[in-house]
C-alpha cells in the first residue's frame, strides 16, 4: 500500500514569527494508487529557526514536510525491497526450488528475516551454500526452552557450534536452504524470533543483561523490550513465511501500540500494512542500546540511538538521556567513510520515549540516504547536517522540544562476569566464552546445567553468557562442574581475554579479508609474552579486539588496541580507544603482516610500561604521547633482551596433574603450564589482597 504524506496546517506556525519554515529530505508516495508499493525518494526538508537561546517545552505548530514528486536514484537494494510484496517475494519462490541457494533478491529480502546465505570460502571445486540464522533477544533474554531449541538445533542442522554475538543474540551457522523452514519454526515455537535481526530495520535492542532486582535496570530491560515491540515489522512476512502465516505475537503493552498507532505527528504511513517502515523499510541497518548511568556494558555509544535511564534522588527512573549517531562500519582507502561516537540530542520524560524514538527513526527513514549504502547510516546524514538540525527535523515528528541532557556519572565497563547477588534471593553467574563460541564439552555441559537446573539466560554484548535465577545451595556444584569443562571463574582466566572480541570472518563470512575468530587465540598469546618480555604485570590487560574486515562487527574502533583487516594475513592497527569504551581510536598503521606485529607491539607496550602515568590506560598513553613519536618509537626499535628466568618453578609433581591440568588447558586453547601460571598468579594476587576463599 503506498503511503501520502500531506502537509499539515501551518497557518499557526506562521502567526509564530520566533518559527520559520525550510524545507527538509524525505520518502513520498510515487502514486496515490493502492495497487503501488513504490516510494520515490526525495529532496525536501523542514528546520524550524528559534532566535531565542531558550527552548520552549513544547512546538506549538508542526509542519508535516511538503515533499515534491521528483524521483532519486536509488540503490538496487531499495528496488529490491520495492517489489516485493512487503519481503516476500521472489523469497517465497526461491525457497521452494531445488537449487541449493536462493537468488540476489532472495539474498537481499531473507535478511529481514534474520539469515544470510553464505559458503565455505575455503573449499574449492564448487560452493556449498548454508545459510546463517540470527536470533533477535532484546536484552540478551534467553528462555530455558529456547536455549535447550538453539543448543538442538546447532546439532540437527549446524556446525555443532553456537555463537553468542555482539549484540546479545545467537548465531547459527550452516543451515542448508532445504532446513530453513524447518529451524525457523522450530525456534518460533520455542519463544524465540529471528525477524530483524538481520536487513533495512532496527536491530536487536541491547541492555545491560545483569538480572538485578533494581529499578533502573529493570526500567532499562522493560524499555529495551518496548522498543523492540515498537519497531517489530507488522506486515505479516515472517510468519507468512515460516509458519504458514500462524502468528505467534505476545502480548504488546498498551502504550507500545498506542504510540505505534499514533500519527498526530506526520510519521506514520496511512493505511499501510506497515505504519512506520512503509514498502521501503530504513536505508540500511539501525542499532539502539539502553542502559543505566554509569554501566557501559552496551557500548552505548556505538549505536544509532543510545538511550540511558534517568532517576531521582530516591532511585525513580523519570525519563531518558538519549545519544544519536554512533556507527562502527566503513570502508578501507575510503575517508568518507569512518566510525563515529554518538553525541547528545536531549533529555525526555519516561512517558514520552517511544514517540522520541519513534521521531529519531523516521528522521531517517525519510532522510538517510538511499542511493549508495556506504553512506546510508544515520550517522552520516547527522554528520552532514549537525545535531541542531537534525535535533530541529526530529522534534517535528516528536511534537515537542528536547529538553537538556541530564548529566551522567563516568561510564565504566562492567562485564556482570563471576558470582553474583541478585537482589531477588537468588545468584546469577557470568561466563567468559572465548569469542562467543560455544562447542565440544563447553557447549554440552553448558546444556547439561542449563536443563537440570532449569535455568534462563542472557547473552552479553561481550560474546559471553550469563545463567540466572541459581539458588545459593546450587553455588558450588555448578562452578565444579563448569570448570571442568573449561569454563572458568573470571579471576582463573587471562585478563587480556576477558576483554577481547573477535569477529567470525573465516571461513564464511563473505566480507572477510583476513583472520579474526580463528587468529585471535594466537594474537592473545603472542600479546601475553610481550607483556612478560618487557616486564608488565599479570593482572594489567588491553582492550583488544579483532576483525576480519572494516565493517566493524566486533566494535574494533572503540578498542585501546584494534586490529582490523586490510589484506591477506594483514592488518591495519587502530590505538586509543578507552577501556569504558567512550573514546574512538584512530589509525596508527596500516598492512601490518600478522607475523610483523610483535614490531609493533613490543616497543609500544615496552614503552607504556615506562613511561605512563599513574594508572594511564594503553589507550590514554597512545593518546598523550601521539601516534607521530610511537610511530618514531616503532621504526627505530632494535628490541628487548628478554630477562633471564630467576625461578625454575616445577608445577607438576605428576603425570596425572599434568594430564588433567592439559586437558582442561587444551579446552581454552592453552599449554598446561599456562594455564597452571595463570591460576598461580591469580591464587598468590588474591591472597595479598585478602581475598582467598
Amino acid at each position: 500500500m503506498a503511503a501520502t504524506f500531506g502537509a499539515a496546517n501551518t497557518a499557526a506556525a506562521l502567526k509564530e514569527p520566533a518559527i520559520q519554515l525550510r524545507s527538509f529530505d524525505g520518502l513520498r508516495s510515487s502514486s496515490s494508487s493502492s495497487s503501488s508499493n513504490s516510494l520515490a525518494l526525495t529532496r525536501h526538508f523542514s528546520v524550524f529557526s528559534l532566535p531565542s537561546p531558550r527552548r520552549p517545552s513544547t512546538i506549538k505548530a508542526v509542519s508535516t514536510p511538503v515533499k515534491p514528486a521528483t524521483e532519486t536514484k536509488r540503490s538496487k537494494v531499495e528496488i529490491i525491497k520495492e517489489h516485493s510484496n512487503f519481503i516476500r517475494y521472489p523469497l517465497n519462490e526461491e525457497l521452494l526450488t531445488e537449487a541449493p541457494n536462493v537468488n540476489e533478491s532472495a539474498v537481499q529480502l531473507i535478511k529481514f528475516h534474520g539469515s544470510y546465505q553464505q559458503y565455505n570460502r575455503e573449499e574449492r571445486g564448487g560452493r556449498s551454500y548454508s545459510f546463517m540464522l540470527r536470533t533477535k533477544n532484546p536484552c540478551g533474554k534467553v528462555p530455558n526452552k529456547l536455549y535447550l531449541t538453539m543448543d538442538n538445533l546447532a546439532d540437527q542442522f549446524g556446525i555443532g557450534t553456537l555463537r553468542l554475538t555482539t549484540r546479545q543474540t545467537f548465531q547459527l551457522h550452516g543451515v542448508v536452504k532445504k532446513d530453513l523452514k524447518t529451524v525457523m519454526s522450530s525456534i518460533i515455537h520455542s519463544m524465540g524470533s529471528t525477524l530483524g535481526a538481520c536487513g533495512d530495520l532496527n536491530r536487536n535492542v541491547l541492555a545491560p543483561p545483569a538480572p538485578l532486582a533494581k529499578k533502573d535496570y529493570l526500567f532499562a530491560q522493560q524499555t529495551a523490550e518496548d522498543i523492540a515491540a515498537l519497531l517489530t515489522p507488522q506486515s505479516g512476512f515472517y510468519y507468512d513465511m515460516w509458519v504458514d502465516g500462524e502468528k505467534f505475537m505476545t502480548a504488546e503493552a498498551p502504550e507500545v501500540v498506542k504510540a505505534r498507532d499514533d500519527n498526530s505527528h506526520g510519521t506514520n504511513f496511512p493505511d499501510s500494512p506497515e505504519p512506520i517502515y512503509g514498502t521501503q523499510f530504513l536505508p540500511r541497518k539501525f542499532k539502539i542500546a539502553v542502559t543505566v548511568p554509569g554501566d557501559n556494558s552496551v557500548d552505548i555509544l556505538t549505536n544509532d540511538i543510545g538511550v540511558v535511564v534517568v532517576s531521582d534522588d530516591n532511585g525513580e527512573p523519570k525519563g531518558f538521556n538519549i545519544y544519536v549517531g554512533g556507527g562502527m562500519g566503513r570502508t578501507h582507502r575510503m575517508e568518507t567513510t569512518f566510525p563515529r561516537l554518538a553525541e547528545p540530542l536531549g533529555y525526555v520524560p519516561k512517558e514520552d520515549i517511544l514517540y522520541a524514538i519513534k521521531a529519531i527513526v523516521v528522521t531517517q527513514r525519510e532522510n538517510g540516504r538511499r542511493d549508495d549504502r556506504r553512506y546510508s547510516r544515520m550517522k552520516y546524514l547527522i554528520d552532514s547536517w549537525g545535531i541542531e538540525k537534525f535535533r530541529d527535523v526530529v522534534e517535528q515528528y516528536y511534537g515537542k522540544k528536547f529538553e537538556q541532557f541530564r548529566e551522567l556519572p563516568e561510564w565504566e565497563f562492567k562485564s556482570h562476569l563471576g558470582w553474583h547477588e541478585q537482589g531477588d534471593g537468588a545468584l546469577f553467574y557470568g561466563l567468559h566464552v572465548d569469542n562467543g563460541r560455544v562447542g565440544g564439552k563447553m557447549k554440552k555441559t553448558l546444556r547439561e546445567v542449563i536443563e537440570k537446573y532449569n535455568l534462563d539466560v542472557r547473552i552479553t554484548a561481550n560474546q559471553n553468557i550469563i545463567l540466572c535465577g541459581i539458588k545459593k545451595a546450587w553455588k558450588r556444584p555448578i562452578t565444579t562442574t563448569l570448570a571442568q569443562a573449561g569454563l572458568l571463574q573470571p579471576k582463573y582466566v587471562d585478563p587480556l581475554n576477558l576483554t577481547a572480541m573477535a569477529c567470525p570472518a573465516f571461513p564464511l563470512c563473505p566480507l572477510a579479508i583476513t583472520e579474526a575468530e580463528r587468529g585471535i587465540p594466537d594474537i592473545l598469546k603472542r600479546v601475553r609474552a610481550v607483556f612478560e618480555k618487557v616486564s608488565l604485570k599479570y593482572n594489567e590487560s588491553v582492550v583488544i579486539r579483532v576483525t576480519g574486515c572494516p565493517n566493524g562487527c566486533a566494535r574494533p574502533y572503540m578498542a585501546e588496541l584494534g586490529l582490523v583487516g586490510d589484506g591477506p594475513n594483514s592488518y591495519q592497527i587502530w590505538l586509543g580507544g578507552a577501556p569504558n569504551q567512550t573514546v574512538l581510536a584512530r589509525t596508527f598503521m596500516n598492512k601490518v603482516k600478522v607475523q610483523d606485529l610483535e614490531n609493533v607491539f613490543e616497543p609500544l607496550f615496552y614503552h607504556w610500561k615506562r613511561r605512563r602515568q599513574s594508572k594511564e590506560s594503553f589507550g590514554d598513553f597512545t593518546n598523550r604521547v601521539g601516534f607521530e613519536k610511537l610511530q618514531e618509537l616503532v621504526d627505530k626499535w632494535e628490541g628487548v633482551e628478554a630477562a633471564p628466568t630467576r625461578y625454575n618453578l616445577r608445577l607438576f609433581s605428576d603425570k596425572d596433574t599434568y594430564e588433567k591440568m592439559d586437558g582442561l588447558a587444551k579446552l581454552q586453547n592453552k599449554t598446561a603450564h599456562q594455564l597452571a601460571m595463570e591460576i598461580v598468579r591469580s591464587y598468590v594476587a588474591s591472597q595479598e589482597n585478602g581475598k582467598a576463599e
